[in-house]
C-alpha cells in the first residue's frame, strides 16, 4: 500500500520534517516495529555486536521510544524509518536505528563525531534534464570551462567506499547531476553491493533502460527516488524541460518487471518525489498515477536555490542543519557542506587529499558551524541569502 508524505525542503528528510504526513498503514506498521525494536533491545546478543561508542546512543533512542522522558528533542520513528526498518536483516536493526538517530538528532543537537551520518556522493554533475527550480539552469554552471561539470572515476568512487566502509552507514548517490548519466554508473552501483545499511539513489529516470535496472536491483541500494513533479505530460515537461512523462513511466514500470522477474525477494524502497512550485499541480493525480508503481509519493516545497549568488541577502539567524547531518563529495573529489552552494564556495577540502575524518571534523568545518551556531550566517556567503534551516 503505498505511503503518502508531505514535507519541506528546507528541513531536508528528517523525522522532523513530517508534521504533515498522513499515512494509510503507518500506525499498524510503527506498533510492529516498536515492538521488533523492543524483543532486539532485550536480547543481550545483539547489544555484543554494539561498538562502544554507540551504546549510548542505543540507550538514547530507546528512552526516547518506550520511556516517558523529558527530553525536548526525541527520536521517533518516521514512514521512511519504519519502511526502511522493515527491510534490514535482524543482526543489523539495531545498527541501523543508531546511525539512523545520528542523522535525525544530532543536527539538532548541534552534535558530530568521527564521521558524517550521511555522505552525499556525486557521480557525475552533469545533466540531460533543465528543470525550471534547479542550478542546472545557471549556465555559468553548466559551462564546461568553468569547471564544474564532470564524472566521477570509478577509482576515486572505489577508495571511497573503502574508506567509510563500517564508519558510515547511509550514503546517497545524487547531488548535482542526474547519478544515471554516469559514464561509470554500473560499476559503482555495483561495488556498494553488501558495504551499506542505507544507500540511497535519486533519478528522473530518463535513461533507467534494462541495464541500469539490474545495476540498482544487484547492488546495494536501498532506496530509489523518482524524481517527477506532475502525473500531467504537459505540465511535467513544462517543469522538467527535456522530459517525457511517457518514457519516465515506461521505463518505471520495466524496472518493477524486471524486479518481479529477477529480484522478486530484493528489499527495496521506491519513491515518487516531486517539487511543489505551484498550484497546478495536485497531489492527488500524482497518488492516481504513481501509487500502483512506488511505494511512497512525496511532495517537498520549492525553495528557491536554482542560483543562491544572486538573491538578496536575508535575515535568517537559525542555524543550517545539514552542518551536522552531511557532507557532500563532488565528482572531482571536492567536500562542500552543502549543495546549494552549488559553486563550492565553502568548500571544507578535497578527498583523497584529506580524509573523509579529517575534512568532518576539521577546522574550516568546526569554523562554518561555530558561526551557524552563534546567529553569524549572516556574516557568511551564501548561507546569509540561503533559506534552508
Amino acid at each position: 500500500m503505498v505511503t503518502k508524505i508531505k514535507t519541506n525542503i528546507s528541513n531536508k528528510e528528517t523525522s522532523a520534517s513530517f508534521a504533515g504526513i498522513f499515512v494509510e498503514d503507518f500506525k499498524a506498521k510503527e506498533l510492529q516495529s516498536l515492538k521488533k525494536i523492543k524483543e532486539l533491545y532485550n536480547d543481550e546478543r545483539y547489544h555484543k555486536t554494539i561498538p562502544v561508542e554507540f551504546k549510548s546512543i542505543l540507550k538514547d533512542l530507546y528512552s526516547d521510544l518506550f520511556d516517558k522522558n523529558d527530553n525536548k528533542i526525541k527520536f521517533k520513528l518516521s514512514t521512511n524509518i519504519v519502511d526502511e526498518f522493515e527491510n534490514i536483516p535482524e543482526n543489523k536493526k539495531l545498527i541501523y536505528l543508531i546511525h539512523r538517530y545520528r542523522y535525525e538528532i544530532f543536527p539538532l543537537k548541534k552534535k558530530i563525531d568521527s564521521y558524517p551520518p550521511l555522505l552525499q556522493i556525486e557521480p557525475t554533475s552533469f545533466c540531460n534534464y533543465r528543470c525550471i527550480f534547479c542550478f542546472q539552469t545557471n549556465k555559468s554552471f553548466t559551462k564546461r570551462s568553468n569547471g564544474h561539470m564532470g564524472h566521477m572515476h570509478f577509482d576515486l568512487f572505489k577508495d571511497l567506499v573503502d574508506d567509510i566502509q563500517n564508519k558510515i552507514e547511509f550514503i546517497n548517490l545524487a547531488s548535482r547531476g542526474e547519478p544515471l548519466v554516469s559514464k561509470d554508473i554500473v560499476k559503482i552501483l555495483k561495488y556498494t553491493e553488501g558495504k551499506f545499511l542505507g544507500a540511497k539513489l535519486n533519478t528522473n529516470a530518463s535513461i533507467l533502460n534494462e541495464d541500469k535496472a539490474h545495476a540498482i536491483l544487484s547492488s546495494g541500494v536501498s532506496t530509489v527516488v523518482f524524481s517527477a513533479d506532475a502525473a500531467d505530460k504537459e505540465l511535467y515537461s513544462k517543469l522538467r524541460v527535456n522530459g517525457n512523462l511517457d518514457n519516465v513511466i515506461k521505463n518505471i514500470k520495466k524496472f518493477n518487471q524486471i524486479k518481479e522477474k529477477h529480484y522478486k525477494n530484493r528489499k527495496i524502497v521506491t519513491r515518487v518525489s516531486g517539487v511543489k512550485v505551484n498550484q497546478v499541480q495536485n497531489f492527488h493525480e500524482m497518488k492516481k498515477v504513481w501509487s500502483d508503481l512506488v511505494n511512497q509519493v512525496a511532495f517537498v516545497n520549492y525553495t528557491p536555490w536554482e542560483d543562491v549568488y544572486s538573491m538578496s541577502e536575508n535575515k535568517i539567524k537559525t542555524p543550517c542543519s545539514d552542518l551536522w547531518r552531511r557532507m557532500y563529495i563532488w565528482w572531482d573529489g571536492i567536500a562542500n557542506p552543502c549543495e546549494v552552494d552549488f559553486k563550492s564556495g565553502l568548500k571544507v577540502g578535497k578527498y583523497p587529499e584529506t580524509s573523509i575524518n579529517e575534512l568532518w571534523t576539521g577546522e574550516t568545518f568546526q569554523k562554518l558551524r561555530y558561526k551557524h551556531s552563534e546567529a553569524k550566517r549572516c556574516n557568511i556567503a551564501p548561507c546569509n541569502k540561503c533559506v534552508v534551516i
